[in-house]
């Protein structure tokens, strides 16, 4: 309330009391006839009629503008509400667009990493396939190479033995003999050629 409507209360509450002050100095412990008792009733209800009108003119004005004050209040507090409960509906929607789009985002970025981890593994499987007939295919022409190698120093001492076996059974059975008739043989031999 304002500073006017303030003063005007209290002018109507003192006025209020100084009107009943009045009613109460008027009575007495004196004896009256009925005529005087009916003025003394008129002059009452005269005072409150008076005092009511004096309360309702200057009390009701402000208590109007007190109640409208306080209707605009809650008018303005209700509208400040909704403007609030709408931004925060607003803000709510657009969070839940958010976390749906991001829903969306992480199961496709889930979907990709899948999918890159699988190319990936296939990719490994098939180096690691390759690798392995490299490796395969190594081991075989190594096996390969040292088998020929084994075969080569096999014939080698088996040609070696039997030139050696060959030796000493020639030592064992030719004789001086022998030896002489083969040369001569060889000498005629040659010579029929030349």
């Amino acid at each position: 309330m304002n500073k006017k409507s303030t003063l005007k209360l209290a002018a109507a509450i003192a006025l209020l009391l100084l009107c009943a002050g009045t009613a109460v100095a008027s009575g007495g412990e004196h004896h009256a006839d009925s005529g005087v008792l009916l003025k003394d009733f008129l002059w009452r209800c005269l005072n409150f009629a008076v005092t009511i009108g004096l309360l309702a003119y200057f009390v009701t004005k402000p208590l109007r503008q007190g109640l409208a004050g306080r209707r605009q209040k809650i008018a303005d507090s209700l509208a400040e509400a909704e403007k609030v409960r709408a931004e925060a509906e607003a803000k709510f929607a657009e969070y839940d667009r958010k976390l749906a789009e991001a829903t969306k985002e992480i199961e496709t970025i889930y979907q990709e990493i899948r999918q890159d981890g699988e190319r990936e593994r296939e990719r490994i499987l098939a180096n690691a396939r390759e690798m392995a007939e490299k490796i395969k295919a190594e081991a075989q022409k190594s096996a390969e190479l040292e088998i020929a190698r084994a075969r080569a120093t096999l014939r080698e001492e088996a040609s070696k033995m039997a030139v050696e076996i060959a030796e000493q059974m020639l030592r064992e059975k030719f004789s001086r003999d022998d030896q002489s008739r083969l040369v001569d043989e060889y000498i005629q031999k040659v010579g029929e050629l030349h």
